[in-house]
């Protein structure tokens, strides 16, 4: 082949470099937040008595950093830096590369405002409000044909096995979060689920699951096939393990959301899918991190110095510990054991901190010095960082796991009379201190590596050079080139759009056959005649409870256990969560379950609690929400709230919205003579008297009653 046959282009290293800082910059925004939520959790004050940086508010903040904003400005700087040198050609539209950009971090600052503020969905990394919602839609699609145009106009013939992976997130976060987000608006800052209960539970927990498998998963195993081989210099393993590897894990995966839900009201059959499933997953996922680990054959001798391979293959192992822990809990015995404690907050931190994170700081420390044609600044402060990032994954996870032993132990421990031995919540709270100050410290050890890190690219690109424009050359693609007897996979890689049907069809079947029956048949979710709507003020109130995030620390789902019945009630029912948009049933215990406290204490023990939870409750590691007593409520959207929630069904009467105030007042009033009796004086306006008259709700359709 002669220099006259190839064609001269270039790669654009300017938007990497964007999306490498802004990954950088996040990151170390969301770990402090996070450090911050986790000190809170032993010592409640850390929120300095104010109302935007409590736990509720800031946990959601937090997650929502890492994950969009560390994570997402990750995967695009990888996918930018290597989708054109796979492709032989730079980026279709780069008007749409910084549309991108600048649409994601305003998307990231718009979640930074709204959350602190109380302005939030409360499902699971879905919290972010519908006009935001309608934005990451557009940008993703933006995102998402950029890389088909590139596809189409590439160079090369066939698309690498990262490029499947890249292509397979893109079409299913898409799905995901289009159908997961589907509400009605009240107006520009408040909306309410298109789906109630049990159905917005499954569908929130399909788009929760997979949001991990196809944002925190997909796309970082197609930069671990790219950047991997590249750092240790040796192809990748095994081709046709990566083809194994990669549709059995994008078809089996939209099957596993419902074993985030295993002993709650959702359908048997549904949750024996998600068990089922979730259990197949191992084989594709080891497949995927056999097959990175095993690409380093002849390279070991390499990762004793190399700080970017040290990174990788922690990265790739808790990939592999991530992916045999999730099927292991998703066995009814295990779930029982694990869900609602820091077990599940363990598993989740080491995917996210040694999968995600490791990997991110392996490619960062491997791109950054090429971006500025230097050579990174000092190896051994990167080195300096692995220890320390490692020390603190250690110091993070390890105690969560015997904190969630503790607990669990302690709750289900009966004494010899038959009650239960540990009768006050509370009790279990108070012995996980310990454990919550040492995942504290793991997370400050995490964020001092990043930091390290920060000061290490720094000193890096000042001692570069940065090159916006890397000069590269290839021939055209040939035209008509359909070989005999190629190999069939082979021939799918020339088709990148018939490709992206074929994983479409394959994410959508999963997620359909579970979803489709239980919004559709009615058996899956049988009503209960004594269930009313949420009277003006319940509804006020809830509002009140989602925007401080209570749903982060308490849940609303009482599993059939004898342990569980004992200390809070009844198990819960489908049938008694129609009309919850969205449903709460929580995802941690940090405190107890509230699904029947309804009843259970006067209308002045809640104001004391809420003034002063250790008042109530000594030892509580529950914040103050002083608050509450003097900030006034603003109603004027209770009529829009409730024609919004006719129209999505709730049986409201044809015209309550008009009638709403008068009943809200006359609840509102009646709570109020009720403290007053008890010796406080409050405003019926205010926040405080509207949760009460949710909390007091809780539980009371059915006739059934806690026996402690």
């Amino acid at each position: 082949m002669n220099d006259a046959t190839l064609e001269r282009f270039h790669y654009d290293n300017k938007i990497v470099k964007y999306f490498g800082a802004a990954t950088i910059i996040w990151g170390i925004v969301g770990m402090l937040v996070g450090v911050i939520a986790a000190t809170q959790l032993f010592w409640p004050e850390a929120n300095l008595g104010n109302p935007y940086t409590t736990f509720g508010r800031i946990r959601p903040l937090h997650t929502n950093a890492v994950i969009f904003a560390f994570v997402g400005n990750a995967i695009f700087a990888g996918v930018y830096y290597s989708m054109p040198r796979l492709l032989k050609t730079p980026m279709w539209n780069k008007g749409l590369s910084w549309f991108h950009f600048w649409g994601w971090q305003l998307i990231i600052l718009a979640a930074a405002i709204t959350l602190p503020l109380g302005l939030t969905t409360s499902k699971e990394y879905a919290e972010l409000e519908w006009p935001i919602d309608i934005a990451i839609a557009l940008v993703w699609v933006a995102f998402g044909a950029n890389m088909i145009g590139t596809l189409i106009k590439r160079r090369e013939r066939h698309m690498y096995v990262a490029i499947w992976f890249y292509l397979a997130s893109f079409v299913t976060v898409a799905v995901l979060h289009i159908f997961n987000s589907l509400a009605l608006p009240v107006n520009f800052l408040k909306s309410y689920s298109a789906y109630a209960g049990v159905q917005d539970a499954l569908v929130q927990w399909w788009y929760g699951h997979n949001a991990v498998a196809f944002f925190l998963t997909t796309p970082f195993l197609g930069l671990m096939y790219y950047f991997l081989p590249k750092a240790a210099n040796r192809p990748v393993y095994s081709y046709k393990l990566s083809i194994i590897h990669f549709w059995s894990l994008i078809f089996i995966y939209m099957w596993a959301g419902p074993h985030h839900l295993l002993y709650t009201a959702l359908p048997e059959w549904a949750q024996v899918l998600g068990t089922v499933f979730s259990v197949m997953l191992i084989a594709p996922s080891w497949g995927g991190m056999v097959n990175g680990l095993l690409t380093l054959r002849g390279a070991w001798d390499k990762v004793r110095n190399e700080p970017v391979l040290k990174f990788m293959v922690v990265a790739v192992t808790a990939y592999g510990m991530s992916t045999f822990e999730g099927p292991m809990l998703s066995l009814k015995s295990v779930n029982a054991i694990a869900h609602y404690t820091d077990w599940i907050v363990a598993h989740v931190h080491i995917g996210g901190l040694g999968w995600n994170g490791f990997l991110t700081f392996g490619m960062l420390y491997w791109m950054w010095p090429r971006l500025f044609k230097t050579t990174i600044y000092s190896q051994k402060l990167a080195n300096t960082h692995f220890w320390i990032g490692t020390l603190g994954i250690i110091f993070y996870a390890l105690p969560m796991y015997v904190a969630a032993l503790t607990q669990f132990l302690m709750l289900r421990e009966f004494n010899e009379m038959g009650r239960l031995a540990y009768g006050n919540f509370l009790q279990t709270v108070v012995e996980l201190v310990p454990m919550y100050m040492l995942r504290a410290f793991g997370g400050l050890l995490y964020l001092t590596g990043a930091i390290i890190m920060v000061y290490n690219m720094f000193m890096t690109a000042k001692k570069g050079s940065f090159q916006a424009y890397e000069e590269d050359q290839a021939p055209a693609l040939a035209k008509n080139y359909n070989p005999a007897g190629e190999f069939w996979h082979r021939a799918w890689e020339r088709k990148p759009v018939f490709f992206t049907v074929l994983a479409t069809i394959a994410i959508a079947i999963g997620g359909a056959i579970e979803i489709i029956p239980t919004i559709l048949v009615k058996s899956n979710v049988p009503t209960i005649a004594s269930v009313k709507p949420y009277t003006p003020l319940e509804l006020e109130g809830r509002d009140l409870y989602i925007a401080n995030g209570c749903v982060g620390c308490h849940s609303q789902m009482i599993r059939p256990f004898r342990f569980e019945t004992e200390r809070y009630g009844e198990y819960s029912k489908a049938g008694e969560f129609v009309y919850d948009r969205p449903f709460l049933w929580g995802s941690k215990r940090t405190g107890p379950d509230l699904h029947r406290v309804g009843g259970k204490y006067p209308d002045s023990w809640h104001y004391f609690h809420m003034e002063d939870p250790r008042t109530m409750s000594p030892g509580s590691l529950m914040p103050p929400y002083p608050w509450m007593k003097e900030n006034i409520m603003d109603y004027s959207e209770l009529p829009a709230k409730i024609r919004t929630l006719q129209k999505l069904g709730v049986p409201y009467p044809e015209g309550y919205d008009q009638q709403a105030m008068a009943d809200l007042e006359s609840q509102a009033d009646q709570i109020v003579t009720n403290l007053k009796d008890a010796g406080v004086e409050v405003l019926p306006n205010t926040e405080i008297v509207a949760l009460i008259a949710y909390l007091q709700r809780l539980g009371t359709d059915i006739n059934a009653t806690a026996s402690n």
